[in-house]
């Protein structure tokens, strides 16, 4: 029997596209569908669905309708409403085969409402709050027709000169593979092809993180035991939870571009790893190929990548120019393009979009009457997403919270900067719909208090750097500078502090500093702003640093001028209200540092699970002819997993069930922790573990699972943790996953560092 043309009945068309009208198998199996509809496509169409094109002055509206129709092209990115998508949409159902379009867009950390950047998110350690931000992101990106994001990214990142530290999720392989898991499901939700979720595409596939130096689009020289023991298991992670779709990294893999690369792309990806779903270059990436020196010419660049297992070309200027000659010629095969046409189709059908291409477009007559609303937020969670994020780094004599009845001057460059509250990658956020650290303020005291605000300093004064950061915004410059004099500014602030009873100053970086190729080879707050900090702190008023930045940075000296620091990243659509929660003391911080913050920028890469080593530095010990840097004290500033409160936790000694674990047993590893201090709150209990003795050199310790726990003042609770084998399996010399029998140390602490020990032996 002739099956329905559901497409057809789905956008009231009176023809039948070919694919639904033929005797084929039943749309509800895939398998069998995507061959059917694969048998009825010419080469042209089949090449056309491998592009993926990117909105913008190169490929007019009018020119992509025109491509779609002729069956050219099989998905846009930046294209972000319903008005913008539909007739795109329609085009595909004007084409032979009615093949649908997908929409595209980097959702990162929030569509139409923005949450803290990734980095931040990671901060809060709390995977319901960071599963609920990807869950309204998707609900929104999908309100909006979009049907895939080019996200989680997931680079472990160590080196935090990078600017793209700000997008990935910290430097720890554990906490960064949970984070991965949730955030797929959170993307996806029950299944890819509901109306509210978006397919979810990991990225940058792979190693992208540890690119040379923290110089964006390096190389990446690295063992393969590193590989599989830090860095890919968070793409692992991510596949494992059902993401369909990866993107694939710019980067080159010990002298390979990942684009090109067999083993990384087949052995690994497909092979070994068993992944099904659609393979999508970076931006332009198949053309770098040429420039990374591995192709001689476009026509070598597209071979390299079809038959490396790249579906689709972004923003593709060769597969469609170069595929129909490489076939002819005998340098592919058909099976090069027919199995990247089947993952292509694959992840539509994925989507629900054969069922339905106007799923997520909807009828013009329910487009919400303004795109922009702000009916069309989620501010509430966003506030509340983001106080869970931030990290408390130092509380002098109990300066925060902040009394509502004092007099505070707010001072510093990003006191009043709405688009750099909403970090890099803001998708459709607009910035005046973020709520800055005044405007949060200044809701926050009402008539309560006096709240002064003078600048005090620019984000920089450097012009080249100022030059830098406007270059690429094409509406209007993104980082003004006050004209005047730094020393005039100066002044100024200094007056109004001397009148305060206490100096809040926000500062740090701009949005653009903590960016794509936005990579620095300094880590301070820039020069000015830390003049600024050295004129308030003579003052002799206490004073609060609001940081705002992407990345740690250097805060050696501002350390001991603050007498309390507040790490917001950069906090998102809610900011501001956020960020006076916590000042104000109707919030009590609760996050937990995901990277180290370094002393220096000498000291990076300054991660806290390095291997053991021969000659180790020992505080407190000379430092001759052991590993340390004889100039400045050796070990992090801040250690991973680092965060204070405004109440005082204790924790016990930890209790081991047993101290022998055979292979197929368990171990329960328990503690006390205690609220001791006056006010209740969250606090995030660690659980590490180190390998004593291996076959090779193993770190010193690894994050291994975490609980957040709210407790009241004076509450108590004992927390457990299970120990079993696969919690002591790492990759071996020669690549096995195993655990050796042997001597292991636990280790429960609410950072790194500071860590309660007990051993027991693996049999």
């Amino acid at each position: 029997m002739k099956k329905l043309c559901l497409l057809g009945l789905a956008i009231g068309l009176a023809s039948h596209s070919v694919w639904a009208d033929t005797k084929s198998a039943s749309i509800e199996n895939k398998d069998a569908f995507v061959s059917n509809l694969m048998k009825q496509m010419t080469l042209d169409e089949k090449i056309g669905q491998l592009r993926l094109i990117s909105i913008g002055p190169e490929m007019p509206r009018e020119l992509i309708r025109k491509e779609i129709a002729a069956g050219n092209i099989g998905g846009t990115f930046n294209s972000i409403t319903r008005p913008e998508n539909r007739p795109m949409q329609d085009a595909a159902m004007r084409s032979r085969l009615k093949i649908p379009m997908f929409f595209a867009y980097d959702v990162i950390h929030g569509h139409r409402t923005i949450f803290p950047i990734p980095l931040a998110l990671a901060s809060s350690w709390d995977m319901d709050a960071i599963g609920r931000s990807g869950r309204i992101a998707a609900k929104e990106a999908a309100a909006d027709s979009l049907d895939i994001t080019f996200a989680p990214m997931v680079d472990i990142s160590r080196d935090p000169r990078w600017g793209r530290t700000s997008e990935g999720f910290g430097e720890d392989t554990y906490l960064v593979s949970r984070i991965a898991k949730v955030m797929v499901k959170a993307y996806q939700g029950d299944t890819p092809s509901a109306a509210d979720s978006i397919m979810a595409s990991v990225k940058h596939f792979a190693l992208y993180g540890a690119v040379e130096g923290g110089r964006d689009y390096n190389t990446v020289d690295m063992s393969p035991v590193k590989m599989y023991q830090d860095y890919l298991p968070p793409y692992r992670a991510a596949i494992d939870a059902g993401a369909g779709g990866v993107m694939v990294a710019l980067n080159s893999i010990n002298g390979i571009p990942a684009t090109a690369n067999m083993w990384l792309m087949q052995d690994l990806l497909r092979k070994e790893w068993g992944f099904k779903g659609l393979a999508v270059s970076d931006h332009g990436a198949i053309f770098e190929l040429i420039k990374h020196g591995v192709a001689r010419d476009g026509r070598e660049a597209a071979k390299l990548a079809i038959k490396a297992g790249i579906d689709m070309s972004m923003n593709d200027t060769l597969y469609g120019k170069e595929l129909p000659g490489l076939l002819k010629s005998g340098e592919i095969q058909q099976s090069d393009i027919d199995n990247a046409v089947r993952e292509v189709l694959g992840a539509k059908y994925d989507m629900g979009l054969f069922k339905d291409p106007y799923l997520r477009i909807g009828k013009a007559e329910d487009d919400p009457a303004d795109t922009y609303a702000d009916s069309r937020l989620h501010r509430a969670e966003a506030r509340d997403i983001a106080r869970r994020s931030m990290v408390l780094l130092k509380n002098q004599n109990e300066t925060l919270p902040l009394k509502k009845t004092a007099k505070i001057v707010l001072v510093g460059p990003l006191a009043k900067a709405p688009i750099d509250m909403m970090g890099s990658w803001a998708a459709a956020g607009k910035p005046d719909q973020s709520v800055t650290l005044l405007d949060g303020m200044t809701r926050a005291l009402g008539d309560q208090a006096k709240l002064t605000y003078v600048r005090g300093a620019n984000i920089t004064s450097d012009k080249k750097v100022l030059d830098y950061l406007n270059f690429l915004n094409f509406d209007a410059p993104e980082v003004v500078n006050d004209p005047r004099s730094a020393q005039v500014m100066i002044d100024e602030a200094v007056k109004a502090a001397q009148q305060a009873d206490v100096i809040v100053a926000a500062v740090g970086e701009s949005r653009g500093m903590s960016h794509e190729s936005s990579s620095r080879t300094d880590l301070n707050i820039p020069a000015n702003q830390r003049d600024l900090i050295k004129a308030l702190k003579a003052t002799g008023k206490p004073l609060v640093l609001v940081l705002m930045n992407g990345r740690p940075l250097t805060i050696l000296d501002e350390k001991e001028q603050a007498d309390a620091i507040l790490e917001t990243w950069f906090s998102g659509t809610e900011g501001g209200n956020a960020i006076a929660d916590v000042l104000f003391g109707d919030y009590n911080p609760s996050g937990k540092l995901p990277i180290t913050i370094p002393r220096s920028v000498g000291q990076i890469p300054t991660y806290y699970n390095h291997l053991s080593i021969g000659r180790p530095f020992t505080p407190g010990k000379p430092g001759n002819y052991t590993s340390q840097y004889f100039d400045d004290t050796t070990g992090p500033l801040y250690p991973f997993g680092y965060g204070l409160s405004y109440t005082s936790f204790s924790l016990s000694d930890m209790a081991l069930s047993s101290t022998t674990l055979n292979k197929t047993g368990k171990i329960d590893a328990s503690v006390t922790v205690k609220n001791t201090g006056k006010r209740d709150g969250e606090t995030v209990v660690q659980l590490y573990i180190q390998d004593v003795v291996g076959s090779m050199i193993r770190p010193l310790k690894e994050l291994k699972n975490f609980q957040k726990v709210m407790l009241k003042a004076g509450e108590q609770k004992v927390i457990h943790f299970t120990i079993e084998e696969d919690d002591l399996k790492f990759y071996n010399a020669q690549l096995k996953y195993a655990a050796e029998p042997g001597k292991f140390n636990v280790q429960i602490g609410l950072d790194s560092e500071d860590v309660t020990q007990q051993s027991f032996e693996l049999l």
